[in-house]
């Protein structure tokens, strides 16, 4: 299910959803038109790396100090599909989430006019995490005084030497939702956590099946069982 899709799923369920909701869209061929003038993006076509960066300032322009704070990153942007918009408006769904209020936030910019048109907001809604996310994550992983040094170790026995940084990791992370879990963990009902799977240079993986990193409140939860 796509991330607009999941977005809609989730308000059914009862989510409320200011102002519309998101679609994921992937990438198809352009248009006839798009064929017959090259340079010239279609409604259909994939984002250009142009338009990625215009929609990415344009969306941001609202909450640059939150996210020059950290309080909230935005995640990635795709191109908006909505059926109802005008055939010839290239339009982008720039996501961005709000760790101190736990909000989804998706801001549906129009690249002809440079303006956002539409905003959606919502709670108990996770989109898979952005890869920025999870070097934070393996970031928070490694500042733990135990589970560091766990890390650290295992990559060094595994031939990777010294670790200098999490970007050096293999990394993979899924959105953790707790399901009974007591302790801290529990807080994931409403903050955004994350399981991170982190491969090790000789091709294995390090068991971090009892590691939860809350990115919402920067700290490390030990699943208990």
């Amino acid at each position: 299910m796509g991330r607009r899709l999941m977005v809609m799923a989730v308000a059914g369920a009862g989510v409320a959803l200011v102002a519309g909701a998101a679609l994921f869209v992937s990438g198809e061929q352009g248009s006839q038109a798009a064929r017959s003038a090259p340079g010239v993006p279609a409604r259909e076509d994939p984002l250009t790396g142009q338009e990625v960066a215009q929609a990415t300032v344009i969306a941001s322009a609202g909450s640059r100090s939150h996210m020059a704070a950290g309080r909230i990153k935005l995640l990635y942007v795709e191109r908006d599909d909505d059926k109802d918009s005008s055939p010839d408006r290239r339009r982008a769904d720039a996501y961005l989430y709000d760790y101190g209020g736990d909000r989804l936030i998706v801001r549906t910019v129009d690249l002809g006019r440079g303006e956002v048109v539409r905003e959606t907001v919502a709670r108990g809604v996770q989109p898979p995490p952005s890869k920025e996310e999870e070097t934070t994550a393996a970031g928070l992983l490694l500042s733990h005084p135990g589970y560091g040094k766990t890390v650290r170790d295992a990559y060094a026995k595994a031939g990777g030497g010294r670790l200098r940084s999490a970007v050096d990791l293999g990394l993979r992370g899924l959105i953790f939702i707790p399901s009974g879990e007591s302790g801290p963990a529990g807080e994931c009902e409403v903050h955004r956590c994350l399981r991170l799977f982190v491969r090790l240079p000789d091709g294995t993986w390090l068991d971090t099946s009892r590691m939860v990193v809350d990115l919402s409140a920067k700290k490390i939860h030990t699943l208990e069982w």
